[in-house]
């Protein structure tokens, strides 16, 4: 069973035994990762290497590597990892914080270590960026009478409308 899958299993059996509990746990871990990974403890090594220097075990640093995944400038491959695997952790600074934003996780997006990365401005407008990456915005309404907007010159209703 290879590390990630490992991680995914020990999360689940975490979870059934502890509950929230658990994941009070993790996100306590997990703040003091990113703390390290913004002020500069970021240089790549093996898997095991990786956890030891962040103090944890091998399956909670797959932990945290599938959170960072995304926001890694050349993404780990996650299904093959193994403690002896290179590892990297050269991410990107804008794209880490918007994923934050988007999982919600203000624990980390509001992080002190943030602010001689990116500037409060900065970071404000990437909050709004992310957030309205996710509205949806619906177009105008076309009315039964108002021309079609497929150009035929005749009536929605009579022209492309026809179809509801």
């Amino acid at each position: 069973m290879d590390l990630l899958e490992q991680w995914r299993k020990y999360a689940e059996d975490q979870v059934q035994a502890k509950g929230a509990k658990f994941w009070r746990e993790y996100f306590k871990q997990e703040t003091e990762f990113y703390k390290q990974v913004l002020t500069g403890n970021n240089a790549a090594g093996t898997v095991a290497a990786c956890a030891q220097r962040f103090g944890v075990e091998p399956v909670i640093m797959v932990g945290f590597l599938d959170g960072i995944n995304d926001s890694l400038k050349t993404p780990n491959t996650l299904e093959e990892l193994e403690a002896d695997t290179q590892v990297n952790l050269d991410y990107d600074q804008e794209l880490l914080y918007k994923n934050m934003v988007d999982a919600k996780a203000d624990w980390l997006y509001n992080l002190p270590e943030w602010e001689p990365l990116i500037s409060e401005e900065r970071r404000k407008e990437l909050y709004k960026e992310q957030k309205s990456s996710k509205t949806v915005v619906k177009g105008e309404k076309i009315g039964r009478n108002d021309p079609c907007p497929c150009g035929s010159g005749k009536k929605y209703k009579k022209c492309c409308g026809r179809d509801l």
